[in-house]
């Protein structure tokens, strides 16, 4: 079954975020219930990968000012078929930085369920997003079509460019996993 591999890793997940089960649960059912997860009209909402992209001295996170949505987010997109969210993850943000990336961990960081408003044809939606921790092998970014502008943000400072509540959560995560 091509949704097998990402159940297992919510598996794996809710042993380490237990707090978060009520997301997991979500991401579970449209798993269960929707074969065509992966696919972007799968209008009961679709799996997306993205990443939690630091530069190489992993104290800056890359943000785009997302085209689309007018918002400083993480880079990511559509699974588009592909049930590995992992590479997903990886491709989009190759795709929309132009950068070399490298998985920091094969680990799940974290997931995150949002909604999308309607546009053109597409009805308002849900992403469930997974997020991996990637870094980039240098810091030289070029701006893609679906971006206004990427920024390497320092961590701590991500209040100055977004208040979005999941970003700030994987920022805790990520102080959580540095060594002190």
């Amino acid at each position: 079954m091509h949704r097998r591999n990402l159940l297992e890793k919510l598996a794996e997940y809710q042993t380490r975020y237990p707090a978060e089960q009520t997301t997991i649960d979500r991401f579970q059912t449209l798993i269960s219930e929707h074969a065509n997860c992966f696919e972007r009209d799968c209008w009961a909402g679709h799996i997306t990968g993205s990443s939690w992209l630091v530069d190489p001295s992993a104290q800056r996170l890359l943000l785009t000012h997302h085209r689309k949505l007018d918002m400083w987010l993480q880079l990511g997109g559509h699974s588009d078929g592909d049930p590995d969210s992992q590479a997903v993850a990886m491709r989009e943000a190759q795709e929309e930085s132009g950068l070399d990336v490298e998985l920091l961990s094969p680990h799940i960081f974290d997931i995150d369920v949002h909604e999308i408003p309607a546009r053109k044809e597409d009805p308002a939606h849900f992403h469930f997003d997974v997020r991996y921790c990637l870094q980039a092998q240098g810091d030289d970014f070029a701006v893609s079509e679906e971006s206004l502008a990427l920024a390497w943000v320092d961590i701590e400072a991500l209040e100055r460019y977004t208040t979005e509540s999941s970003i700030l959560r994987m920022r805790d995560k990520w102080r959580a996993s540095q060594p002190h």
